[in-house]
């Protein structure tokens, strides 16, 4: 699962410029994350197209293209040894990485937060089944949580309630992925559903895999997006906390992600055959939502 799944995949380039990386990279293939956002400070939107381009390339490691198991695994721990390097003071061989050393020195970021994210791809190549929620939280908080954390330090905000506000959102946006994308996550043989609530509500994987919403399916999905629901309305009140372009920002996110877990609801969570997606009406009234 992607990193910037802090943010749901339907917030995109709207929100995104244009950058240079000292490598070409194409910004249009890379989903959400708000890349060098119109909305971020110039003196942030470097540090965040780093962060960007390392979560990104790491998960692509996890994600793209036909290399087995192992090369990807072996590709992750070749960022994982970038980081030691890191933290000895010693000069990255990646070059790119040198550039990000800086960004992290300067700001004090911390090195847990990009140790967690590789931990999480790695997860995506090795784990395909959750036994339950608290499972599927702990993936959330090495796939999501982090992107929060680095961005919350850049900001100088980085307080525990903070990050608790912060984590919170994440996570959410993370699980909104899971139950927008549950037939393109199927055809990656991965199922982020917890197990043991698969069976109470009698949901199998032959009915995901034939995009079959009957039965109980309503019910669960119901379940599914109601709880992401709670999860993300306890950390809507940092939207108001962060202040100027970031907080506009921040609850645009917000609101956004409610947007699709009403659009999930409204085809009673028929996935499936109706994904949802957020339209031209729905930006307006986030927007509108968001400035009051």
């Amino acid at each position: 699962m992607a990193p910037e799944q802090c943010f749901p995949r339907e917030i995109r380039a709207k929100s995104l410029m244009e950058i240079s990386f000292p490598d070409p990279v194409a910004v249009d293939h890379y989903e959400n994350f708000p890349v060098a956002s119109i909305l971020l400070p110039r003196r942030l939107r470097r540090p965040v197209a780093l962060i960007y381009r390392f979560a990104r390339e790491s998960d692509d490691f996890a994600d793209e293209g036909d290399a087995t198991d192992e090369v990807r695994l072996e590709q992750l721990a070749g960022f994982s040894r970038e980081l030691q390097r890191i933290e000895r003071g010693k000069t990255p061989l990646i070059p790119w990485f040198s550039e990000l050393a800086a960004v992290i020195h300067e700001h004090g970021l911390p090195l847990s937060a990009f140790h967690d994210l590789l931990s999480a791809f790695a997860q995506d190549v090795t784990v395909k089944r959750y036994a339950n929620y608290a499972e599927v939280l702990d993936y959330c908080r090495r796939s999501a949580d982090p992107v929060g954390h680095l961005l919350l330090v850049l900001y100088g905000a980085a307080t525990p309630k903070n990050l608790e506000y912060s984590s919170a959102i994440c996570s959410s946006l993370q699980l909104i992925n899971f139950w927008q994308d549950v037939a393109i996550d199927w055809k990656k043989d991965r199922v982020y559903f917890p197990q043991d609530e698969m069976q109470q509500y009698h949901i199998s994987e032959t009915q995901i895999a034939a995009g079959d919403g009957s039965g109980r399916w309503t019910e669960f999905m119901a379940f599914q997006t109601g709880r992401t629901r709670a999860l993300l309305d306890s950390g809507r009140p940092l939207g108001r906390i962060l202040k100027g372009r970031i907080g506009l920002e921040m609850r645009m996110i917000i609101a956004g992600g409610a947007r699709i877990l009403d659009r999930i609801d409204a085809v009673n969570g028929d996935v499936f055959r109706q994904r949802p997606v957020l339209t031209k009406t729905d930006w307006a009234l986030m927007l509108a939502r968001s400035v009051v």
